[in-house]
């Protein structure tokens, strides 16, 4: 072997380094290349369009549309569901182009006032499937938050749009499916905001989505604007009972929410009895304390739950409450007679609703229990019905 000859091992291949190849931006052949593909995959391949693309154009400055555009299909589902499932097919393979699709369809979302009602329709379709076919990747916010512009807003845009999103969606999914998208995309409490400003308002959200028969929405919302309106009371009188405020002033305050909310009094008997339980300064295990303390609550504040207990139903209902509320609570298992009788002396509970909850009363919780301990008094009372 020569001096100058370097030594190798038999069978084996020495690599060269691979350097980067630059090659120029040919958009013209990257377009052609793109069409050739769609035509050896017989039409399978997606584009969405072909036009104008440059912000600010009008419709008759954005020139031709591509001869393979996705919009150029009927807005109906039957149509759109074969591009959704090509467009999931090729992101399994290819999960890093789930951002090419976020921008496109955000830019396409943005400009849906240059889109003719069919295809803003088709768009929507696409959407709802999207998410039905749950599409790799595909974040709710991308399709959601950038609707949220103020001139597709006033134009009523967005509005068309959402709700045949919401139609398309709930024809293969739940309530609970879509409302769990619209809290992934921050929009489960803003649902308002989709509509124009003059509309805001939960009786056109009302009325338009009953129009639209989407009933089982409008009653989801008209349940969350319940739920909100119960807890505002509830923490209003948290807040004037805390600072001892006079009782006429917590009862004005109780009489104009009913009012404003239209609030059932059933409901206002339960939130009552909550919150000023809530109030109490319980003391642990020291029994007598806790019972001296709830008995003070329920002889200050008779006069407020005598206002809303007008009925035997409304009475039946607070006593409920007040088993639920010993039976859930470790400490006030043993003051459930002392508070019916508490009740029972300030005139709240009237002796036959006692007795029906005794003889008939439906909540099992702890029900074996709390008649046992409740018997001396029941007694007590039946004793001195006879004696009348």
């Amino acid at each position: 072997m020569s001096s100058k000859e370097k030594p190798t091992l038999g069978g084996t291949r020495i690599k060269t380094r691979k350097r980067n190849i630059a090659a120029s931006l040919d958009p013209a052949a990257f377009s052609d290349a793109v069409v050739q593909i769609y035509l050896e995959n017989a039409g399978d391949l997606v584009v969405f369009t072909g036009g104008r693309t440059q912000p600010g154009t009008t419709k008759p400055d954005e020139g031709e549309r591509h001869p393979y555009s996705f919009l150029d299909c009927e807005p109906k589902r039957e149509a759109v569901l074969p591009s959704v499932i090509y467009v999931q097919k090729v992101l399994r393979r290819r999960p890093f182009l789930i951002k090419n699709l976020e921008n496109v369809m955000r830019r396409f979302l943005q400009s849906l006032e240059l889109c003719e009602e069919d295809e803003r329709k088709k768009l929507a379709i696409f959407s709802a499937l999207a998410f039905s076919q749950k599409l790799s990747g595909l974040p709710p916010e991308t399709v959601l938050q950038p609707l949220l512009k103020d001139n597709l807003v006033a134009k009523g845009i967005v509005l068309a749009f959402i709700t045949d999103f919401f139609k398309e969606y709930l024809l293969d999914n739940s309530l609970d499916d879509l409302i769990s998208i619209l809290k992934r995309a921050k929009m489960e409490d803003n649902l308002l905001e989709f509509f124009p400003s003059s509309k805001r308002t939960a009786e056109a959200f009302s009325e338009h989505f009953t129009k639209e028969g989407l009933l089982q929405l409008v009653e989801y919302n008209e349940k969350k604007i319940f739920e909100e309106k119960l807890k505002e009371m509830k923490s209003a009188l948290t807040t004037l009972i805390a600072e001892e405020a006079d009782q006429s002033e917590v009862l004005d305050v109780v009489k104009q929410r009913v009012a404003d909310a239209k609030l059932p009094e059933i409901e206002v008997v339960r939130i009552l009895w909550d919150v000023l339980m809530d109030a109490v300064q319980w003391s642990g295990k020291n029994q007598q304390q806790n019972a001296n303390a709830a008995l003070r609550q329920v002889r200050t504040w008779a006069n407020l739950l005598n206002t809303y207990c007008t009925s035997g139903k409304l009475e039946l209902e607070l006593l409920y409450k007040v088993q639920m509320q010993c039976y859930e609570d470790a400490k006030l298992m043993k003051l459930f007679p002392d508070i019916v009788r508490a009740l029972y002396d300030q005139d709240v509970l009237a002796e036959d609703t006692i007795l029906h909850w005794f003889r008939k009363g439906t909540n099992p919780k702890g029900r074996q229990t709390f008649v046992k301990s409740l018997e001396p008094f029941v007694n007590w009372l039946e004793e001195a019905e006879e004696e009348e």
